[in-house]
């Protein structure tokens, strides 16, 4: 019986799952193993780490591994590419498939099949597949240049709101609750904090903007539903894109830690998506992207 290695590489964490033709054998996480998230060094650790507790778990070596499929942001980035290609030929046996953390997650929610996948976590990306089998793709450009509706953007705006908001002279639970969240002690602290080089990570405070929202804050409200109308226009050009092509309105899924925690995002989103395409169907809860590729590396696509 052969045996499978699947990955799901994202900014922050790592998940392994590790398979044969029909069962799950075990499944770890670790920290990121993404090379524009961290230096070579922890990539390194947090794979040996997780291999090694999936052969402690299992009794498997690595060097009988038919297959591994690794989904991750930033697969077309040779920073990403290169180190991922070196580190798992050193390691891992067989052969390997890399795709975008998008694509696996699409073909989890339909293997093989039409969909539309909509992803938001630390970045953003959606990516749909028409009857022809042709991937389709927005947004995805990293953040500085994209990422709507992700953890990212999301901590990101709201702390350009709060300083609007005191620029507007309006008040905002943003703005404690920030001071709080990272340890400073003033605005002016947070300003050289949030002007740094190298950034913070914006991400962190995805559910600070949450609380405050539910809080009554309007400003934190606010810019949960502009993430989410952008990520959902990005929905909105890519069915306009499949429909050119005669396909019918797909379902679409969704994937990530904010699609998953974040109710205002993800309603903001399907408004969004409905305002132009009303009979779509949005699929209840969220997929898990690990499986897409578990199913990649057994059928070898």
């Amino acid at each position: 019986m052969s045996l499978y290695l699947a990955l799901d590489a994202g900014g922050t964490k790592t998940d392994y799952l590790l398979a044969d033709d029909t069962r799950e054998l075990a499944r770890v996480r670790s920290g990121t193993i993404k090379r524009m998230r961290t230096d070579a060094d922890t990539a390194a650790a947090n794979l040996d780490g997780a291999l090694s507790q999936l052969t402690a778990q299992t009794g498997v070596s690595m060097r009988e591994i038919k297959r591994t499929c690794i989904g991750t942001a930033g697969e077309c980035v040779p920073l990403v590419v290169d180190w991922l290609l070196q580190a798992f030929q050193q390691r891992v046996s067989g052969e390997l498939i890399l795709l975008g953390d998008v694509e696996i997650a699409l073909d989890a929610a339909f293997p093989g099949s039409p969909g539309v996948l909509v992803m938001a976590g630390t970045g953003s990306n959606v990516a749909g597949r028409g009857s022809d089998g042709k991937l389709l793709t927005s947004g995805g450009w990293g953040p500085a240049l994209a990422d709507q509706g992700s953890g990212h953007r999301i901590g990101l705006e709201a702390l350009r709101a709060t300083f609007l908001a005191i620029d507007e002279g309006r008040s905002t639970q943003l703005l404690d609750a920030v001071l709080k969240h990272w340890q400073l002690s003033s605005l002016a602290s947070l300003i050289e904090y949030g002007n740094a080089l190298p950034a913070p990570d914006f991400s962190t405070l995805a559910q600070i903007v949450l609380t405050c929202a539910e809080q009554g804050d309007a400003i934190a409200m606010s810019v949960l539903r502009q993430e989410g109308e952008g990520l959902g226009y990005l929905v909105r050009l890519l069915l306009r894109r499949l429909a050119k092509d005669g396909e019918r309105s797909p379902e679409i899924a969704f994937t990530g830690s904010i699609l998953e925690n974040i109710r205002p995002v993800r309603e903001a989103l399907i408004h969004a998506v409905h305002a132009e395409f009303p009979s779509v169907r949005a699929l209840d809860g969220i997929i898990d992207p690990i499986q897409g590729a578990l199913w990649r590396a057994r059928k070898a696509l």
